[in-house]
């Protein structure tokens, strides 16, 4: 799974033209810490996944891979 979340935070973030500080900021987490999400070495919790799919606008479903519908 942490591939997926991995690959399609990438995905989402190219898509919508944002650094990873802009995405730690609204996390209200460090570019560090977003960064290790989108590198594989940590997964996000359940929270945090939240947060990302809000600033995206996408379905939690979507981020792990459970649905290919946003």
């Amino acid at each position: 799974m942490r591939q997926i979340i991995s690959k399609r935070l990438k995905e989402l973030r190219f898509e919508k033209g944002f650094t990873q500080m802009q995405v730690a900021i609204y996390c209200n987490i460090t570019e560090k810490a977003y960064q290790n999400y989108e590198l594989m070495r940590r997964e996000p919790k359940l929270e945090m996944l939240v947060k990302i799919a809000d600033f995206y606008g996408v379905s939690l479903d979507y981020i792990v891979g459970r649905s290919d519908n946003r």
